[in-house]
């Protein structure tokens, strides 16, 4: 068994199989894909990559299975159901593009509109390239893994099916694009093995180790407090069945601990994912790879070419595209690359868009184009001609909306959590807010509005457009969001 050493979980073993999947093209890619993407900008020391992450999930997958295995025989949990959650955490970030969410949350849905795409479908799509092209269907059937039809049977369904089901949830229907409406719409495992599809990618109430390896990871390289402690957790996690579903269930007395995860990824998303400096350096690298988009050709299968922005439907052109397009566009010599380039070499020189302020919503406000050239438009407007000391247009301004949230935008996650009691590891139920303190937050998602300046030369003017839209009362055009003078504005 094969050690690495890691910093965050120090000295771990993984199956052979593990490291035959590590040494491809594929997931090395993974080492030039930054985990936090511009984040580094504003805290040097996070540069840390995907690929210790998914080595970390792939590490913690196993932990859990193995101890829900010594702990309760009675699950029936097999070697090949423990491989099968190690290689879906190993593999369940291989559809990351550039700079992580700035390229799947900022860059795509902008280059191209209505688009339907998510990292995570992405990541089955280049897990089946990857065994494809490295020739990993022997090895893996070698070591128990069944693929092939003539393995597949009612009793003893796909691994394949089971890793992508883990990955990025029940399969859809191809023809309207909807998920199943069966009782149960896995293939890869029965309701009796329900459990299994709440390690990796928890789509009931977000716990899973996923959540516990980038918060520890991000917290030490941010150099950041984390209160929440995922090795004890582990240690008090047990298989009730719930509703005819079997569900992994905390003990009681670990309720605080888990207010406290929920809390401390709220707060790394206040203090360092959505920085309001990093998130307008992801804004003009967005704004770059959009100019460039047309112009970077990158050859895919059968060599065809592809932009960046089309090289999602090719994984062999996916491949080959990392963080290193920022520094291809910012050294080119090509001329239709200077608008894109120019807003690179901005970045690195420090001449980025001037922050103006922030402010609460009191109502949601849809993160559209729209929405934010209204917001654009409203502000470039707040000052009559008599005032104005320079005109200033609706484009002079970068507007960005912001939600942060405990991560079921504003619910309260415990409510979906599932514990069991000292007297009665069987059966487990939701415990009342009240049962654990009147401390606890009443609201779990907030929604911000955050206004730049683009030109440097005349920030003092659209500091006081801001500064003017701010203090109407009365709702702002295009924009269905109260802003009350009371909310103020951080500076």
């Amino acid at each position: 068994m094969p050690v690495f050493n890691d910093p965050i979980h120090g000295s771990i073993e993984l199956h052979p199989l593990l490291v035959s999947i590590i040494d491809t093209p594929q997931f090395q890619r993974l080492r030039h894909l930054k985990q936090l993407g511009a984040t580094d900008f504003v805290f040097p020391g996070a540069c840390h990559t995907r690929f210790e992450h998914s080595i970390g999930v792939c590490y913690l997958a196993g932990e859990l299975m193995n101890a829900l295995k010594q702990r309760q025989p009675e699950l029936n949990i097999t070697e090949n159901d423990i491989l099968c959650v190690q290689i879906a955490g190993l593999c369940h970030d291989l559809g990351h593009g550039p700079f992580s969410h700035t390229f799947d949350g900022m860059f795509i849905p902008r280059a191209r509109p209505g688009f339907r795409w998510t990292h995570e479908d992405a990541s089955v799509k280049m897990l089946n390239y990857l065994i494809e092209v490295n020739k990993l269907e022997p090895v893996m059937k070698r070591h128990g893994l069944k693929l092939s039809e003539e393995q597949i049977t009612e009793t003893e369904p796909s691994d394949l099916v089971f890793i992508e089901e883990l990955i990025a949830g029940p399969r859809v229907d191809s023809s309207n694009e909807v998920e199943p409406s069966s009782e149960w719409p896995y293939k890869g495992r029965g309701k009796e093995k329900s459990f299994l599809y709440e390690i990796v990618a928890n789509r009931k109430n977000g716990i899973d180790v996923d959540k516990f390896d980038y918060l520890a990871r991000d917290s030490y390289y941010l150099g950041m407090k984390n209160s929440f402690d995922h090795r004890r957790y582990l240690k008090f996690l047990r298989v009730c069945e719930v509703d005819g579903l079997k569900h992994i269930c905390p003990r009681d007395k670990e309720m605080e601990n888990l207010y406290d995860m929920f809390y401390t990824r709220y707060s790394l998303h206040r203090r360092a994912y959505q920085h309001k400096v990093g998130n307008i350096i992801a804004t003009m690298i967005t704004e770059a790879f959009v100019m460039a988009d047309n112009y970077i050709q990158i050859i895919g299968s059968h060599g065809k070419t592809f932009s960046l922005s089309t090289a999602i439907n090719d994984m062999e052109a996916y491949t080959k595209l990392t963080d290193h397009i920022f520094q291809q566009i910012l050294y080119s010599s090509s001329q239709d690359l200077d608008d894109a380039r120019v807003i690179l070499d901005n970045i690195n020189c420090r001449k980025i868009y001037m922050f103006l302020g922030e402010i609460r919503c009191k109502n949601p406000v849809a993160d559209t184009s729209d929405v934010r050239a209204a917001i654009a438009a409203s502000i470039a407007q707040a000052l009559p001609d008599s005032r104005r000391s320079v005109p200033l247009q609706a484009e002079d301004f970068e507007v960005t909306i912001i939600n942060m949230d405990y991560g079921m935008k504003n619910h309260n996650l415990i409510n979906n959590v599932y514990f069991y009691t000292k007297n009665d590891s069987t059966n487990a139920r939701i415990i009342n807010e009240d049962e654990v303190s009147q401390l606890l937050p009443k609201t779990f998602a907030e929604q911000l509005v955050r206004v730049y300046c683009k030109r440097t030369d005349d920030f003092q003017a659209a500091k006081i457009c801001f500064e003017e839209w701010r203090k109407r009362p009365r709702l702002s055009e295009g924009c269905r969001c109260a802003w009350p003078e009371a909310d103020g504005v951080l500076r």
